[in-house]
Parts: structure tokens; sequence; C-alpha cells
């Protein structure tokens, strides 16, 4: 009887929706397991279509394009190790969210998942009907479990499979990034080793995906919940694992287990990892964006180049007569230093013009912030222009702080395609400031030193949309402001509980009525990475007509 056992896990990004290309990377793996004398392949959790597909999965044609492109896939690899392929199934009037198993050019095992996550940015529930657990299939020597992702999180699947006489569980995983995830993945898996006494195989899609990015850090697990192999984060990988058979079971042998860097670097990498998929995967080629000489336009510049390279972004200062000479020339060191070209327009004569169509609508009316409004709403035109005009996405650059109290204005600064910077309240945008200004990595495109001269760091930030307007003039100082903000939202807590922590309570509250009546903004918002475990979109979906305040 063999004791040995190969299995190549693949570690890669597919794109949603791109069957051909997907299957192709598969085919790419396929060989490389191959080659390596594997006895089985892996690929991840709705892989072959790209994950999460949301409401394209109840398209009929799309289900039946996806097993066509399995079927394909399983002919064409017919000559070779074993493949394991996640992707939707439709059966018997039902859609699974299933993993294939493929071996002599047929799907020879489907196994379906049985417990289906409907919280934060999942909603199967919505999609999928729960399979059966389904028992252990053979390849070659060996007996493999595989729970889909959910499954591992709850006791049930496991044991069964263990009871059922599976000698390892094989779990693909389509898991999205958010900041400390690993640990609650690791944590996991390991009461799942321990229960069942089993090797268990943690296998984990990278790339980005509209909002979400899914970071990979695939690991091994022997019995006893010791880290035999441990696969990078982000990096598309293709690695090699062996197990032995002794006598007490299936064991794998220790390979490399790689380091992760810190939660600033798994931040920035995901900003950075997620314009560029979402660049790439859309078919956009340069980005552009409004340049204003403060932090937030300085740091999503800074991400842009990192992304996409400095000849791809196009950085625009738009003055007024309210922007400081100060607002110029950061901008203009923030664009030489990262290499990309600045283009300056004036917002004057469009302003002027503007002002004097609306005189006599306005006429009796005082100014107010409709005017302000107006200047932000004349960048956001401006810049929309040379969107259409250059065929280059507009990014636009509110931080996680401005889109929760609604201090951005709509159909202006919040104009754009994509936000890098969505989910990080400003303290964040701050501290990855200097961060980035200490740190490179080799996936950066961007130059290494000081990117974000420290004067826009430690300047006030101010919109400039009228004579020497600070943010603080509008909301409380930003170590406040996020302090409440994270308690609110990411916390959920009660404004109760937010003023037992010391708050004042008129400042809660006044957080909290802004929060509720910005809703319609964030409905219209453009989509960002998420990087907390509450971003505005899918995590957090609240209505738009809302009476209702916490007067606890």
């Amino acid at each position: 009887m063999t004791d040995n056992f190969r299995l190549t896990l693949a570690q890669l990004n597919p794109t949603l929706g791109d069957l051909a290309g997907n299957a192709a990377k598969a085919v790419i793996a396929f060989h490389a397991a191959k080659a390596a004398d594997s006895d089985m392949l892996a690929l991840p959790e709705m892989f072959i279509s790209g994950y999460q597909a949301q409401d394209l999965v109840l398209k009929p044609a799309f289900t039946a394009d996806v097993m066509a492109h399995v079927a394909k896939l399983a002919r064409d690899c017919a000559d070779g190790p074993t493949i394991g392929i996640g992707g939707p199934l439709a059966e018997g009037g039902k859609l699974y969210n299933a993993y294939f198993i493929l071996k002599g050019g047929k799907i020879v095992a489907t196994v379906k998942k049985h417990h289906l996550p409907n919280y934060n940015v999942f909603d199967e529930e919505r999609l999928f009907a729960s399979g059966e657990i389904t028992g252990p299939y053979s390849v070659g020597p060996i007996r493999i479990g595989t729970p889909i992702c959910e499954d591992a999180w709850h006791e049930d699947v496991c044991e069964a499979l263990q009871e059922s006489g599976a000698d390892i569980l094989l779990i693909p995983n389509g898991s999205p990034y958010f900041r400390d995830k690993f640990d609650r993945r690791i944590s996991h898996m390991v009461a799942r080793v321990v229960e069942t006494g089993l090797p268990l195989v943690y296998l984990n899609m990278v790339g980005g995906q509209d909002d979400q990015v899914f970071d990979g850090g695939s690991f091994v697990l022997n019995p006893g919940g010791d880290l035999a192999v441990q696969m990078q984060i982000f990096d598309e990988e293709i690695t090699h694992v062996d197990f032995e058979r002794g006598e007490n079971g299936w064991k794998a042998i220790k390979g490399e287990r790689k380091t992760f860097p810190d939660v600033w670097e798994q931040d920035y990498r995901v900003m950075v990892l997620g314009l560029r998929d979402y660049m790439g995967k859309t078919g956009f080629k340069k980005v552009l964006l409004g340049l204003s000489g403060g932090i937030d336009s300085a740091i999503v510049a800074a991400i842009a180049v990192d992304a996409l390279g400095a000849n791809n972004v196009r950085c625009v200062m738009m003055p007024s007569e309210y922007t400081a000479q100060d607002s110029l020339d950061d901008a203009a060191e923030v664009a030489e230093v990262l290499g990309c070209r600045l283009d300056n327009v004036s917002i004057g004569a469009g302003r002027a013009a503007i002002t004097e169509t609306l005189a006599p609508l306005f006429e009796g009316h005082a100014p107010d912030v409709t005017e302000e409004n107006i200047q932000s709403r004349l960048r956001g035109l401006l810049l929309m222009a040379m969107s259409n005009k250059f065929g280059e996405m507009l990014l636009t650059t509110g931080n996680k702080s401005e889109v929760a109290v609604g201090y951005a204005t709509i159909y202006g600064d919040m104009a754009g395609g994509y936000n890098p910077i969505k989910d990080l309240y400003k303290m964040r945008v701050f501290e990855t400031s200097r961060w980035r200004n200490e740190h490179h990595r080799d996936w950066m495109l961007g130059p290494k030193g000081e990117v974000i001269p420290n004067r826009i760091i430690d300047k006030p930030p101010t919109a400039e949309l009228r004579e020497g307007q600070k943010d603080s003039d509008s909301l409380p100082p930003y170590e406040v402001l996020d302090a409440i903000l994270e308690r609110l939202i990411d916390l959920d807590q009660s404004v109760a509980e937010v003023v037992a922590a010391g708050f004042d309570r008129a400042v809660v509250k006044r957080v909290e009525h802004l929060i509720y009546i910005s809703e319609y903004k964030r409905f219209q918002s453009a989509p960002g990475p998420r990087t907390s475990g509450k971003a505005f979109w899918l995590d957090r979906r609240y209505p738009i007509v809302n009476r209702w305040r916490d007067e606890g």
C-alpha cells in the first residue's frame, strides 16, 4: 500500500466571469502539478467562476457556461493528477456552491456546501441551497473530506467526514481580508484539527473583486494543530505538499512557512492590490485624481502610483481664490516625487459663470454651503470631463471618517469610479502615510522614501471652500470623531455605551445624526477596498429613509 501522497495547492487570482481565463490558470497549475508528480491539484472555492458572483449565479446561462468549462477542463486535463475546483452547480432546480473532483476526463465526485454564510459581505442563503453533507472521496491511497469554506467554521461537517473515513481535510476557500482575519481563521481550523485528529489543508484564493480582496495565506495543519506549511498572503503561489502515512495515520511533511508583514503593510497592500485588480479586471489602464495638497489625495496618489506606475496616473490641481499657496506647492511636490503628471486647471472662470447663471434665482439669499458645494461639484465636473476625454478612471479620495458623516459633496468630490481609502478612518490615513514614507516593497511601483511630505501630514486638514476654513470648524477633532465612529459603526455600540466610555453625549448624538442622514450619499458612492470588518456597502446595509435614533 502506498504510504505517500502529494497535493499541489494553487493559491491563485481568478477574474469573476472570465471562465476561459480562470480555466487557463487551472491548466497551467495542472501542468505544474503533473511535472511535480502530484496526485492531486486543488484550486479554491468558486474558482472557475470567480467569487463573489452575487446574482450573476442566478442566470441559468451563466451556470450552464460554468459547467461547460468544467467539463472541458476535465477533458483537457484527463491525463494527470486529479483536480479539485470550485464553482456554482445548478441541479434539480436548485443552485449549489460546489466543489468538483475531476479525473480521467470526467467529474468523478461533487461536494456541495452545507453551511451557507449569511453575514458581513455574504448572503449565500439568498443564492444557494444547502447541500447534504458529502462523505470523503478517494484519490490514490487517501480519502479526502472537503468542507467548503464556511463548513469548516462549524463542528458537524468535519466530524461527519472524520467519522465516515476521511484521512485528511481539504478546505477550499474564498475568504476575503479584513484586519486580523488570519488569527480568526487559524483559531477555528486548529479547533477542527483537535476535534477530528486529522491533518487539515486550508486553501484560499488571492486578488481583488469589487470591494473585497482575497488575501490567500493558505496553510496546512497536522494533528495537534502543528503548522506544517504556510503560504504567503496576497501572492499567487503554487506549492506542493507531501503527506506520509505512519502508525497514527497521515501527516504533512513540514515545508516552507512564510511569515506575514504587520497590519499596516497588510492594509496598504490591500489598497494597492484592490485598485490594481479593479483596474485590470475592468479593463482600465490609467487613472486621474484631484490633487489638493491635502493628505487624503496625497495618499491616494501614492497608492495609485504603487498600483499602476507613475505613467498611468494623472493628478489635477484645481485652485480657487481660497486655495493657499502651500497647497499648490504641496501638490506639486507630491506629483514630482511620485513622478506623475500634474495639470493645473483653475475653477475661477467656471465658478464665475455658474454664479452669474444662478444669480437671478439666488437673489435675496445669503451665501452658504451651497456656494461651497458648487466649487466641489465644478471640480467633479471637470475631472469627469477629463476622465471621459482621456479614458482615465477617476479616483475619489474621501476617507472613511468623511464618508461616515457626509463631510463630502455628492456629485462633487465624491465623483469617481473607485476610492482606495474608503475604509480608512482619518487617523489611519495619517499613520498609513507615515508608514509608506518609511517603507518600500518590491510590489510597489512607486519610488522609495518620503512620497508624502511631512508638512502635509502635520498641517490642519481643510477643504479650502471658504476663507480660513478648517475641518475642525464642522467636525470634532479627528481623534475624537474616529473613536466615536469606530464604536458606533465597527462595534455597533449604543449611544449609552459610547457615552459610558467617556465621550460627551451631545457630540455622540450629533455624530450619530450625521451618520444616519448621510446614508443616501454612501448609497451612491464609489466602491473601495475593505480593510475593516465593517466597511460601507455589503458589511453595513442601512435604509436611506430612517427616522429612528438611539435615545438611550
